[in-house]
């Protein structure tokens, strides 16, 4: 009998011990890897806006799961994937095999996120990307569904969709400067970063600008890191270029319009520049990103609907910026666990079958997951009126302001697109002095 009480009085503190420092939902818990670039931009609106719905959901005391109420649990996870791909795949197989996560969002640089992508498919865990755009994220589930099912992008919509998007702001303002400064074709020069989701966009361009009444001066491909663009910036000049279309997601877009600004070439910036996007922009170009569009997906003061305000306001107000579109790690988390509650289940299988036939409002706009030609499931996002558009905004007075879609008709006979908050687009004064007849 003695033994027996000295074997109670261990278990008892065995079970003592096991319960000290462990959450109250010990493993009652939904544990979301969050991955990403985290000493840059983008990996920090991967966190930011991951934990806002992390926030969000557990104050309302988190997931229910059938009968069962879980909480979530982030786990941040560095990919350093601008400077290293393979320290992106060590991060990722550390969340599957150290942490134990039941999903991952997040996800930045093509390159990294398709080595992720392998490694997340092989676990068989649900990985929502929420940054790399290329097409063949998704095509890979199409060509290969039983492998790569389990991977949905969140944001952007694909680089196809972008190139769309780019030319029809292209076209937006070429049209502008045709009107307002007498031009009968619009001189344009490609500056795109040096990196594989910018290649389609780059090729694309050769068909389109001809369609559009423009002409190509010439093709410039620097580092997504390179902090001194001079050269290419003094040979677009020379090129006689009167708009620069920018294709860049990394650091480049900062120096690119610091020192386009301080050379005042002659020539309007339209594209995209993810530097540009963020607030941090207007200083980090100390004041020379004035007038400078890029496309964005937020805007303070611009609303798709009714969630996008409240979306916006409150990222802000935790964060002291405006959400990049990395931050829709928040729509990413609001999803799955939305797709949880309405199943019930936790099962990958089964929450991929309710995921695949979803259209969801976000602050954006409306997720719909895409099928190919075939019929295949792409888990690709939907582009268009109705659904994902995204914006363009402008550097005005040291503040970003919407400027399109501003009375965009998508096809003939089809109604005016315009966002509540949109303005009109203005040419900088130094480019009107120079064309202005």
């Amino acid at each position: 009998m003695k033994k027996v009480r000295l074997l109670l009085v261990a278990g008892l503190v065995g079970m003592l011990a096991l319960t000290i420092g462990v959450p109250a939902w010990g493993a009652d818990t939904i544990k979301i890897g969050v991955i990403g670039p985290m000493q840059f931009v983008q990996g920090k609106g991967h966190w930011n806006g991951a934990i806002m719905a992390e926030e969000e959901i557990n104050a309302k005391g988190g997931v229910k799961v059938g009968k069962k109420m879980m909480k979530i649990e982030l786990v941040k996870a560095d990919s350093n994937e601008f400077l290293n791909v393979t320290d992106a795949t060590n991060a990722m197989e550390l969340l599957m095999t150290r942490d134990k996560v039941d999903f991952v969002v997040g996800g930045f640089r093509t390159e990294a996120v398709l080595a992720m992508q392998d490694i997340a498919m092989e676990y068989q865990k649900i990985f929502i990307g929420c940054g790399a755009a290329h097409p063949e994220l998704c095509t890979r589930v199409a060509q290969d569904y039983d492998t790569y099912k389990y991977f949905f992008r969140g944001t952007p919509f694909n680089s196809a969709f972008l190139v769309r998007t780019s030319f029809l702001h292209l076209k937006f303002v070429g049209d502008i400067l045709k009107k307002e400064l007498g031009l009968e074709k619009v001189k344009v020069a490609v500056v795109a970063e040096k990196a594989m989701w910018a290649d389609p966009m780059v090729a694309a361009t050769e068909g389109f600008l001809p369609k559009i009444g423009m002409e190509s001066v010439g093709v410039w491909r620097p580092s997504p890191v390179a902090t001194d663009v001079t050269a290419e910036l003094s040979a677009i000049q020379r090129a006689g270029a009167q708009m620069i279309f920018t294709i860049f997601s990394s650091s480049v877009g900062i120096p690119f319009a610091r020192q386009g600004g301080e050379l005042k070439i002659p020539a309007v910036q339209v594209g995209i520049n993810v530097e540009g996007q963020k607030d941090g922009f207007w200083e980090a170009t100390q004041g020379m990103g004035e007038y400078i569009l890029t496309m964005n997906t937020y805007c303070r003061g611009v609303e798709y609907n009714e969630l996008t305000a409240p979306f916006v306001e409150t990222y802000y107000k935790r964060f002291g910026e405006t959400p990049t579109y990395t931050a829709d790690t928040y729509s990413a988390i609001k999803a799955i666990v939305a797709t949880i509650e309405e199943t019930g289940s936790l099962d990958a299988d089964e929450l991929v079958k309710a995921m695949e036939v979803s259209e969801r409002k976000v602050a954006s706009g409306i997720v719909k997951y895409m099928k190919d030609e075939q019929g295949r499931h792409l888990h690709d996002l939907t582009w268009g009126p109705g659904y994902l558009t995204s914006l363009a905004i402008q550097w005005i007075d040291g503040k970003p302001v919407g400027v399109w879609p501003n009375k965009w008709v998508a096809a003939p006979g089809a109604p005016e697109i315009t966002y509540k908050g949109i303005q009109d687009y203005k040419i900088p004064p130094w480019v009107i002095q120079a064309y202005k007849k």
